[in-house]
Formats: structure tokens, C-alpha cells, sequence
């Protein structure tokens, strides 16, 4: 194979590659060695069908297979021996070719531009840490204890009022008929909460233990028996019990309900828990930083054919007129956001960062926690969409890229209150509503193992045939 390297224009390059006839013909003589093991001719034995036998029934089908065979190994290896990264897809065009013929082609590249990263070793940015103040903490442990409270039986003659539990039993009928699921046993109730029926609770303030109280209310929407939805029902109840809720102590039996060790291991928990809270929001402001000192470093030139395609991306769903408008606007973020994927790409590259398929499950499944009930239609939305599959392990190999450049830059540590980071995030919040939607479109970047290269032909070649519990982190 001789490769020569012609009409060098910036970025772009024309790979002439010549392969000679001997070549070619031995890639057919092995192709034919092949299928004769195969081929089933009448009069002929398995494996003794002769050559020539074998080119008159099946060469342009031979021809078309090797054609594309020798072009994809040839062309891989040229770009390689020639170290050059391929933007986008090059582009073939077919000189000289045939059976029995030497191939010729030239292969037009555009070549991905040299990136320089060392600035990315010094590259500076804001790191929060959160110091989460003991009131803040005591605080958040009385909200988690009044949402638990402790209930003690009330006095014998006692009126049930607002925020008492209520145990009862209740038999329920519409037009004096019963129905499925008109009994109830030990019911608890807490007034005031309205999570029965709407307006029953307060139907039972004023009741003592003992009573019977006839209580009317209205079967919603979401009834089972649908021909009963919306009619009115009368429960006649029984009550059993009434309790009153008592302040819940707090102190090392309220902890270890939680789960924790003790009062002083909750009140760390519930320390790190409001600090994680913020952490992921905040750390997602050191990493939008990063790439704004990114976009500052120099790049020689960016390739013309991946700003022509992020522009069709920029633009889609907007009318072609707005779009003609803003072509300037939309060429610029194109270059920025090109140029930033290019540098991520090339630092992930240099130091080796790879995705494996556990970190894409683990992704997966932390989708799928976070839409419940709806657990089978991602996965089958993941499985028919091997595209959305890339774009997911796009996103990993981005935060790892990321993440990285975080260890080995300078990070100026900012130690803050739970209010201040409260402002911080509602003015960064701010910043990004305000702005362009498009901002907000993060850079392309591909891991290695998307990054394959691919040719289109532009002359037409022959035919090809086939053969609730606080728990620790």
C-alpha cells in the first residue's frame, strides 16, 4: 500500500492511496478459498469447485466484498500511519478499480486540530463547603420529631379535638345499600390531616371514647367501584380509642429508632445529610466554571464540517428565517461549544479515562430511582435506543472528564453558611433562567469507544452481495 499525503489546506487533507494488482488479487484468491469450502455446485464435490467456476457465478459479489473490506482496512490504516484524527466522516472518491485491476482512491479528511491541555493543570475555580451550623441541625432533627409524634390514650370522657388519633371501626353504606370494601376495623385517624375523605375528619371532633357517630362524605375520584364515584356515603362509626399526641423526646432511643448510634451520631448524619443536600448543586457551579475557563483556551482552528453540523443541532425546531438571522449567533456558540468538547476529548484521552458498562448501569438504575412506576418503560426505552445508550455513556465520560480536571486543578475553597449558599444557588439559578437556552447545551464529547471512522464513497462502486430512616452514606 503507498499512501501519499496531497493538497494540505489547514485542516483538511487528501490521502492518494494506491493498493497494486497483486495485492487485490491475492485479497480475491483468499476470498474464493473461502466460499469454495461453502458453495454447494451441481457436478462439483464441497471444496473442488475450480476458480474460474467460481468467478463466472459469483465475482462481482467476491469483487463488492473485498472492494469494501480493502477500502475500510486500507483507509484506518493510512489515517493511522499518517496520525491523523478524523472530524467527522471522510470521504472517498474511487479512481481506479476492478477485478483483475490495481485500486486507486483518494480519501479527503478533516483532520481534528492539535489541543494543547497543560492549562487545564492550573486551571482555577470556586469549591463550596458547606458548614452546617448546630441550630440548623437541632432544627431539622424537631421537624423529623413532629412529624413522628408519640401518642398516649386520652382520659376516658375526653373530646376528641384537632391532632388526636382516632381509632375506630365503621360500617358504610350508599342509598342504604352496602358495598366492596364498606367495612373498616381499627382504623386510625389523625384529625386534621384529612387523609381518609375530605371533610371527615372534622366530623369526628367533639367524640369520646365509645361513641357511635353517623359521618357523611362524598367517594372521590379515584374510588374502585367507579359506578359509586362521586356519591354521597354515610359510615356509621364505632369509636375504639381516642390518643393525643405527646412532644417526642428527643434523646438516644429517638436516634437509635432512626437508626443512628446515639443522639451525637444523628445529629453528624443529619449534618452530612443537609450538607448533601447543597453539595451536588454547588459542585455542578464549580464544574460550569471550569468550562467557562475552557472556552478561554486558544484553539488554531476548528473544524468547518463539525460548526456546519453543530449549527443544523442549534437550529432545529427554530424557523429558517430566525435561523438565517441568527447563523452569526448560532456559528459562535457552534466554535465554542467544539472547541470545548475538543479539549475535554483530548484530556480524556491523555489520561486514559474509559466508561465501563457498570457505570452505566449504575447510571441507569439511579434513573430508574428516580421515576418510580415508570422503571419498564426506561428500560425498554434504553434498550431500543442504542443511541440514547450513547449519549448516556457521553454524559458519564464527561462528569469522570470532569471530575478529574477538578483533582488537578486549583480549587479556591470557600467555606460557607447554609444561607449563603442558599443566595449563591438562587442567583445562579437566576443567571441561567435568564439566559439563552442554548447556553445551557453542554459541549459534545464522545468517549474513545464511539469514536469510529467511517468513510462515505462519492463515486458509485459495484454492488455488494452477502453471503424515612436516616441512614449513613
Amino acid at each position: 500500500m503507498k499512501v501519499t499525503v496531497e493538497n494540505k489546506k489547514g485542516l483538511n487533507k487528501d490521502l492518494k492511496i494506491l493498493i497494486d494488482k497483486e495485492t487485490m488479487n491475492s485479497y480475491m484468491d483468499k476470498k474464493y478459498e473461502e466460499i469454495k469450502e461453502t458453495v454447494n455446485l451441481k457436478g462439483f464435490r464441497p471444496g473442488k469447485v475450480p476458480k474460474e467456476i467460481l468467478k463466472r457465478q459469483f465475482g462481482k459479489a467476491v469483487f463488492g466484498e473485498v472492494l469494501d473490506k480493502v477500502l475500510k482496512d486500507s483507509s484506518t490504516k493510512a489515517l493511522e500511519q499518517n496520525k491523523i484524527k478524523p472530524a467527522g466522516q471522510p470521504k472517498m472518491d474511487l479512481k481506479t478499480y476492478g477485478e483483475d485491476k490495481e485500486l486507486e482512491y483518494v480519501l479527503s479528511v478533516t483532520e481534528l486540530p492539535k489541543v494543547d491541555i497543560k492549562p487545564l493543570e492550573n486551571i482555577k475555580f470556586d469549591q463550596y463547603i458547606v458548614k452546617i451550623d448546630d441550630d440548623e441541625t437541632d432544627k431539622r432533627i424537631k421537624e423529623i420529631a413532629k412529624n413522628q409524634p408519640n401518642f398516649k390514650d386520652s382520659k376516658p370522657d375526653a373530646n376528641a379535638k384537632e391532632g388526636d388519633l382516632v381509632i375506630l371501626d365503621y360500617k358504610s353504606t350508599v342509598d342504604g345499600k352496602e358495598f366492596k370494601g364498606s367495612e373498616g376495623k381499627n382504623t386510625q385517624l389523625t384529625l386534621g390531616k384529612d387523609l381518609f375523605l375530605k371533610g371527615f375528619d372534622k366530623q369526628l371532633i367533639g367524640v369520646k371514647k365509645n361513641d357511635e357517630r353517623v359521618v357523611e362524605a362524598t367517594l372521590p375520584e379515584n374510588f374502585p367501584e367507579k359506578e359509586l364515584v362521586n356519591k354521597k356515603a354515610k359510615f356509621t362509626c364505632k369509636i375504639l380509642n381516642i390518643k393525643q399526641p405527646e412532644e417526642v423526646k428527643i434523646d438516644d432511643n429517638f436516634a437509635k429508632n432512626l437508626g443512628a448510634k446515639d443522639l451525637k451520631d444523628l445529629k453528624s448524619l443529619i449534618s452530612r445529610q443537609i450538607n448533601d443536600e447543597y453539595k451536588n448543586s454547588l459542585d455542578q457551579l464549580s464544574k460550569n466554571q471550569i468550562l467557562k475557563e475552557i472556552e478561554k483556551i486558544k484553539v488554531e482552528e476548528v473544524p468547518e464540517n463539525l460548526v456546519v453540523e453543530e449549527v443544523k443541532i442549534l437550529s432545529q425546531g427554530i424557523p429558517e428565517e430566525e435561523a438565517k438571522e441568527n447563523k452569526k449567533s448560532f456559528e459562535e456558540k457552534a466554535r465554542t461549544r467544539i472547541k470545548t468538547g475538543l479539549i475535554l476529548n483530548e484530556f480524556g484521552e491523555k489520561n486514559q479515562i474509559k466508561v465501563s458498562e457498570m457505570e452505566i448501569q449504575n447510571e441507569v438504575q439511579k434513573q430508574l430511582r428516580m421515576m418510580p412506576g415508570q422503571e419498564k418503560m426506561v428500560m425498554d426505552f434504553y434498550q431500543k435506543n442504542p443511541s440514547a445508550v450513547a449519549s448516556l455513556r457521553g454524559t458519564v465520560y464527561e462528569e469522570k472528564i470532569l471530575n478529574l480536571i477538578k483533582e488537578k486543578g486549583k480549587a479556591n475553597k470557600k467555606e460557607i453558611s447554609k444561607s449563603e449558599a442558599e443566595k449563591i444557588l438562587k442567583e445562579a439559578h437566576k443567571h441561567n433562567h435568564n439566559h439563552d437556552h442554548d447556553h445551557e447545551k453542554k459541549p459534545k464529547v464522545k468517549t474513545t469507544k464511539e469514536k469510529k471512522t467511517s468513510t462515505k464513497t462519492t463515486k458509485s462502486k459495484p454492488a455488494t452481495k452477502k453471503t424515612k430512616k436516616v441512614s449513613k452514606k
